[in-house]
């Protein structure tokens, strides 16, 4: 065959294959011999494709309930070229008027045709466009978006600020999760990396582009190579990759909009690389064949040897993308082989005239890297809409695919049919085993040697002579009582009776009761009347059995359980050594040689309309997994990814597996600089031109952070200015009331320097008045200083302040070791308490306590006044050496921060309780948040972490709840509404429960995700699937970036008293954590 021959022939193919491509999504039929027959009897035409098509199917019989529940099963179409790929999506033809429909068709087929032949977009281009500016409008919708909403960026930069060398993550620009996680597996493959950073355009291409792909494509490279370079040297911790995807917008234009699917995009995306890097190495090599990195990259050939109609046949076809079919099996090798035969095996090998066709696949060159489409979405002719396979498929992390390759095509047919017999063999004792252990001929099955000792049982017990009902007085009352029973009321009755109390005088009849009342009426006691006498046995027994049949039939019993018994384990040994024995098959090291580990596993999580897509990919350097989840870089684990990736778990499976060749390890190296022989990281990497553009980026960002850091300074000197001014005011205005009535001992904070601030006590420090609601601290200082006057025969005002100190300090310590009940937490009633817990420095407490002390609302009689004066004096004395202010202020703020968070806390709770479950949230998120602040510094310095956590989690669920039944009533205020909640209320609070990995938070974002899935399959009206389609991506986002939410609740002050009355009866009312929980 010549080259032009060869050539031809492979366009015809190509040509072919799209065809059946259009026909598969125009009419929805998944049968390839049923398409080409439609090809071969219109000569090609589609519109007499689809019409033939549509008759045959309008002749079929209506499908019985069965089958219509039944998902149908997609062919198994194993042609595959480069640059041809099928589509996914097909269009529901359930109508009426077929004549109608056929005319509508023929004129759709006919503007596509017409279309492509004019601008050669194909209609799979235009599918990718309606997704591209989908997320275009989106991400511009979203600049206009305020800052509480849920997607918005965090305004402050230091929170996007990369961390040392971490991974950089991507922007999800608007249901774009598919192409982060694409892109992140491509990029983290090096020589791929190398090859897009290093690739520059053909020298032609300066002038106009001559082509429509020219002009497609090497802006697009170009806009690639400017995201890798900021993946690659940001100071970012993310990046939008806008730039990128409007390049693929303008590519092509159409108005609908819809997820884009992960496989689809990874095909059009090598292909647009394949075309890129084909003009670079045509201008290249000028005169040779050029060598395309791409197709030498992802590209492999595997050698199709069958039979068709009884001629043999041997195809050499090239392949990308390798689709996998998931349904009706295991692992992934049971798809490898299922993938690698078509047909009747037996018929390979037959009599050339056999009637039979099948094929086999045998790989004659396999890619450096390897991918496999996972296909577990399907359609559902039934349903007429697309369906998720949620089955559970396993894959190794290191896959030998020699039994796979043209070069062991025998040895492996003669290992495939010693394991097609040994599963045989398998089937007939699984089949026996089977009788073992479910024995019986009713629907109720149990294990033979179960059965068999249950009769032993039966037999061994002691025989009964009478009947089990003749001895019972079926007209006497439970229980055995002869009185006589009052009769129930109906049920009609019985709902139009008032409620009755359990206890209490309510409960208790205005009138007295009738002769026939009074009498007492038995009480049904079900778990203790039932009961059997103690001299009757608890199961039943033979009436009549002789010691000589008891002794045969338990002999004839025993024999036969131990035969039965010793049957199963041979049978289960067997079946085991079989097990053992086809896992070995393959495992000699001549079938070891081509090892392929893996590198990425892209994951989908939702169902066939709705998802979001993440990727685990593995660094070699760290020796451990990591997960791409948009703007979120984290390391995570196999066991992680096995939950994640095999399916069957939830509502999450992979759906594209790259490994690549473990003999190739220039994939994953890092690159090597030639003079130095260093290994080349960061910004090293970059082409020159690259450099220039990434350290722009960066000066901006860095401008940004100077911007922000200015004006955060500027806010905080205008708050402390008007703090101080603040003060200042108070201070004079109370300076001027209390001279007019009576002098007032001096005072360190009464009389400041004039350049200094007046120094203000805390409030849990400060007593304004003795008739306040916190007067309990004055009552207790005044206290301390009664006993130390009592006990200390020295009466200066010294001594008795030094005594009263160390009686304080002692009582308070006694409270600080007491263990006490959760309503009483003696934290919240002196700071010295906390201080004590938390082990503050001994000069703080001193100081504290000093602070106490020289409260000015002492001075009601000559002793506390004069023990005042020395208190404020001692205070005076204190140099700044002694104790750190610094420090000082550190711990009273770490105390103000604990009453802030208990006040968040008791609020949230006891809105909880009020079951106002929109207001409690916010209350009860930023508790735990500030509560996990606290505890990070010390066991005793927060609250109950689980307690905070399930309340949380329940308020959250509670929501959700509320949320769902507002959507499911189809009321438009209502759907708002809910949607409204979930929008910004649950949604921006589920990577709160993400980010820690607990297993009820992650159970509970299972329970709501499953909830609003679950609408997917049932009918509703178009505007309300439409608000679920664009709502469930935001729902199913994995997440665990923190986004920018509602600000914090304003909080009122209570005073230490209220506070812990307040707290006392929550947690009193709450007792403690439930131990019923999710």
């Amino acid at each position: 065959m010549t080259v032009e021959q060869n050539v031809l022939q492979q366009h015809s193919q190509k040509h072919q294959q799209t065809l059946l491509n259009q026909l598969r999504e125009v009419t929805g039929t998944t049968d390839v011999q049923l398409l080409q027959q439609a090809l071969q009897v219109s000569n090609g035409d589609l519109a007499e494709a689809v019409a033939y098509l549509t008759e045959k199917n309008a002749k079929v019989p209506q499908q019985d309930e069965t089958t219509y529940y039944q998902t149908s099963q997609v062919a198994s179409d194993r042609y595959i070229s480069v640059g041809s790929q099928a589509d996914t999506n097909v269009i529901d033809l359930t109508g009426d008027d077929k004549d109608d429909l056929q005319r509508a068709i023929a004129l759709s087929l006919e503007e596509s045709n017409r279309a492509f032949r004019e601008t050669g977009i194909t209609d799979e281009e235009q599918a990718i466009s309606r997704v591209l500016e989908a997320s275009i409008a989106e991400n511009k919708a979203s600049l206009k978006r305020t800052h509480t909403e849920v997607w918005s960026d965090s305004p402050n930069p230091h929170d996007r600020k990369r961390i040392d060398n971490c991974p950089v993550g991507l922007k999800n620009v608007g249901n774009t999760c598919w192409f982060s996680a694409v892109i992140q597996s491509l990029f983290n493959l090096l020589e791929f990396q190398r090859l897009v950073l290093n690739y520059s355009p053909p020298a032609r291409v300066h002038d106009l582009p001559r082509n429509q792909k020219e002009h497609r494509n090497l802006p697009f490279m170009q806009e690639l190579r400017n995201l890798f370079s900021l993946m690659v040297g940001s100071k970012r911790k993310y990046v939008d990759p806008s730039r990128a995807v409007e390049i693929l917008k303008d590519a092509f234009k159409s108005s609908e909009s819809q997820q884009q699917d992960v496989s689809e995009f990874t095909h059009k995306l090598l292909d647009w690389l394949e075309d890129a890097f084909q003009m670079k190495a045509e201008e290249d090599r000028e005169g040779e064949k050029p060598k395309n990195p791409m197709v030498e990259l992802f590209y492999g050939r595997f050698l199709a040897v069958g039979v068709l109609e009884g001629k043999k046949f041997e195809n050499t076809e090239m392949f990308g993308q390798y689709p996998l079919q998931v349904n009706g099996f295991k692992d992934l090798h049971e798809c490898l082989e299922a993938a690698m035969i078509e047909g009747e095996i037996e018929s390979l090998h037959s009599a050339e005239n056999s009637p039979r066709s099948g094929q086999e696949h045998w790989f004659t060159e396999l890619p450096p890297v390897l991918t496999f489409e996972l296909s577990r979405f399907e359609f559902n002719q039934a349903l007429g809409r697309p369906e998720k396979i949620h089955n559970k498929l396993e894959f190794p992390s290191m896959l030998y695919m020699d039994r796979y390759m043209d070069r062991n095509r025998e040895i492996t047919r003669i290992k495939r049919e010693e394991i097609r017999r040994l599963k045989e063999h398998l089937t007939l004792l699984q089949q026996r085993l089977e009788r073992y252990l479910s024995y019986g001929s009713g629907p109720k099955r149990f294990p033979l040697a179960d059965v068999l000792q249950y009769a032993m049982e039966f037999a061994s017990s002691k025989p009964v002579c009478t009947s089990p009902v003749e001895d019972i007085d079926s007209s006497a009352p439970p229980g055995g009582t002869t009185g006589q029973q009052l009769p129930q009321p109906s049920t009609a009755e019985q709902d139009s009776l008032p409620p009755l109390e359990s206890s209490g005088p309510a409960s208790v009849p205005s009138t007295a009761p009738s002769a026939a009342q009074q009498q007492r009426v038995p009480i049904h006691k079900p778990f203790t009347q039932s009961r059997l006498p103690p001299d009757l046995p608890m199961h039943p027994a033979p009436r009549h059995i002789t010691e000589e049949e008891l002794r045969v039939l338990e002999s004839c019993l025993h024999r036969w359980r131990s035969e039965v018994e010793n049957d199963t384990r041979d049978l289960q040994g067997s079946i085991t050594r079989i097990h053992r024995t086809i896992e070995l098959m393959y495992s000699d090291k001549s079938m070891m040689q081509v090892p392929y580990r893996l590198h990425a596993v892209l994951v989908h999580e939702g169902q066939a309309n709705a998802g979001h897509y993440w990727a685990y990919i593995y660094d070699p350097h760290q020796r451990c997994w990591m997960k791409y989840n948009d703007i979120s870089v984290t390391k995570s684990s196999w066991e992680e990814l096995v939950r994640d990736s095999f399916g069957g778990y939830r509502n999450a499976s992979a759906y594209c597996l790259m490994y690549i060749n473990d003999k190739k390890p220039f994939l994953i190296e890092e690159e090597f600089d030639k003079e130095t022989g260093q290994i080349l990281s960061g910004m090293d990497k970059l082409p020159p031109d690259l450099k220039h553009y990434v350290k722009e980026d960066n000066e901006l960002f860095d401008k940004e952070i100077d911007e922000w850091d200015a004006l955060q300074a500027h806010k905080a000197q205008q708050e402390k200015l008007a703090l101080a001014t603040a003060a200042a005011a108070a201070s004079a205005a109370s300076s001027t009331s209390t001279s007019s009535s009576s002098p007032q001992p001096m005072s360190i904070e009464s009389s400041p320097p004039d350049n200094a601030v007046p120094q203000q006590e805390p409030e849990y420090m400060e007593q304004p008045s003795p008739t306040n609601d916190s007067k309990h601290l004055q009552e207790d200082t005044e206290r301390a200083i009664a006993r130390a006057a009592a006990e200390q025969e020295e009466r200066s005002p010294e001594a008795l302040l030094n005594a009263a100190i160390k009686l304080e300090y002692a009582r308070l310590l006694r409270f600080a070791q007491e263990d006490t009940s959760p309503e009483n937490d003696y934290r919240l009633q002196h700071i010295i308490v906390y201080f004590i817990q938390n082990q503050a420095p001994k000069k703080i407490l001193e100081r504290t306590l000093l602070t106490q002390f020289a409260d000015r609302n002492l001075a009601f009689d000559e002793r506390c006044k004069s023990i005042m004066n020395v208190a404020r004096a001692k205070l005076d004395l204190i140099k700044p050496e002694e104790v750190n202010m610094d420090e000082y202020e550190m711990w009273h703020q770490a105390y103000r921060n604990f009453r802030e968070t208990t006040v968040f806390m008791v609020t949230g709770l006891e809105l909880f309780q009020k079951t106002n479950y929109v207001e409690a949230l916010m209350y009860l998120i930023y508790s735990h948040q500030y509560n996990r602040e606290l505890l990070s510094k010390g066991l005793y310095r927060g609250h109950d972490e689980e307690l905070l956590g399930h309340y949380r989690r329940e308020c959250l669920l509670k929501l959700n709840e509320q949320a769902a039944a507002m959507f499911e009533s189809g009321e438009e205020p209502e759907v708002t509404t809910g949607l409204g909640i979930m929008n910004e209320l649950v949604v921006p609070c589920i990577p709160l429960l993400l980010v820690h990995d607990t297993e009820r938070d992650l159970l509970a974002v299972e329970d709501m995700r499953n909830r609003w899935c679950s609408y997917l399959g049932q009918e509703m009206e178009s505007n309300l699937q439409e608000k679920l389609t664009d709502f469930l991506p935001k729902l199913l986002d994995c997440s665990t970036e923190i986004k920018s939410f509602h600000d914090p609740p304003k909080l009122p002050a209570y005073s230490t008293l209220e506070l812990c009355e307040r707290f006392s009866r929550i947690m009193a009312a709450l007792c403690r954590v439930p131990t019923e929980g999710r």
